[in-house]
């Protein structure tokens, strides 16, 4: 019911959590660095989540902050830091890693720990698609009542170096994780919130991990521009939307979160981290859970809303979130009405 990883997984694995990402999820540049890195340390088991008993308990592995920030800095030993203080705080009764999402870097969040550490990555994460709050990747536990959020961060060098652990509500923690992400330059890797299996197996995304290395081969085997997104889009059931040269692009970082627009022909897309809008000629057509993703045609890959360029020549596609593998959270509108705040739209 387990595989040892391969490094064209891997590669698959990028590529294939960059287009579920959404625009959110990581860089792709850092994502194949990061890669490296794994592989070079050893090789990720990934297992399925029939594998456990539905008491036994995981811990989720993610990074916290803003893609687009230049002081970022997250080293192995931070990584491997907030897991084993985490493991060692539940009592060493780990029996492996989730990730929160997917996209570039997070798809293979967990994987470096997992060769050094020679811990189990879950096919099962937090949320099949990437998003751009931490308690959207928490899988519901907000509402369970009295529940307390155990969060280890670290990340950051130099001055910049921060670590520590957040105990309180899922708010609270998540908020507090955020702002040392700032702090810190940028980003922090964080385990948190140890949940049982059979609690993940009803609120999380499990197989979204192997689905993710399916979409990256499809991606891959494509000679031509067109072809990938043939490929990827009758994988997904999604629909090309409109190809042309990126106009009006504006992104600010605020609080932490990349957020902005941009403009394709008659198309304008929002973004808060991951693309939260689309809309043509000026109606609404398509809103976060949907998969919205944009493709840079002339480097042939995907290109998340950090990397976007005014000028930029790309495609962009759609899914409709039925047809994606979503997490409890994706339908909590509560969690939804923060995103209205900062894009100003309804969603």
């Amino acid at each position: 019911m387990g595989r040892v990883l391969t490094y064209k997984d891997g590669l698959a694995a990028v590529y294939g959590g960059a287009i579920l990402g959404g625009g959110g999820g990581g860089l792709l540049a850092e994502g194949l660095k990061l890669l490296e890195e794994i592989f070079a340390s050893g090789n990720p088991q990934l297992i399925d989540i029939t594998a456990l008993n539905h008491e036994d308990l995981v811990a989720c592995v993610a990074m916290v902050g803003a893609p687009s920030a230049e002081e970022q800095y997250v080293s192995n030993e931070q990584l491997c830091w907030s897991y084993q203080q985490m493991n060692a705080y539940m009592g060493h009764r780990l029996k492996g890693i989730i990730t929160n999402e997917n996209g570039a870097i997070t798809t293979i969040n967990g994987w470096l720990q997992s060769a050094l550490l020679n811990v189990p990555v879950i096919d099962a994460p937090c949320n099949g698609r990437a998003h751009p709050t931490a308690i959207m990747g928490s899988l519901n536990l907000h509402e369970q009542q009295d529940y307390q959020s155990v969060q280890f961060y670290a990340g950051g060098k130099n001055d910049f170096a921060i670590q520590g652990l957040a105990e309180g509500n899922l708010q609270n923690t998540a908020k507090t994780v955020r702002h040392a992400s700032i702090l810190a330059g940028g980003m922090v890797a964080v385990t948190r919130n140890p949940i049982t299996i059979g609690y993940l197996t009803e609120h999380g995304a499990p197989n979204a991990i192997s689905a993710a290395i399916e979409l990256g081969y499809s991606f891959l085997i494509g000679r031509t521009m067109d072809e990938k997104l043939d490929n990827i889009i009758h994988l997904l059931n999604g629909e090309h939307i409109v190809s042309g040269t990126v106009k009006d692009f504006t992104l600010i970082r605020e609080n932490g979160f990349d957020v902005g627009s941009l403009t394709v022909e008659d198309v304008e897309l929002t973004f808060w981290n991951e693309y939260m809008t689309l809309s043509k000629a000026g109606t609404i057509q398509s809103r976060f859970p949907d998969l919205i993703m944009t493709f840079d045609i002339e480097g042939m890959v995907p290109v998340p809303s950090a990397s976007i360029k005014e000028g930029m020549h790309i495609a962009v596609i759609q899914v409709d979130q039925s047809q994606l593998n979503l997490s409890s959270t994706m339908k909590n509108a509560e969690l939804l009405q923060e995103i209205d705040a900062v894009i100003g739209k309804d969603l």
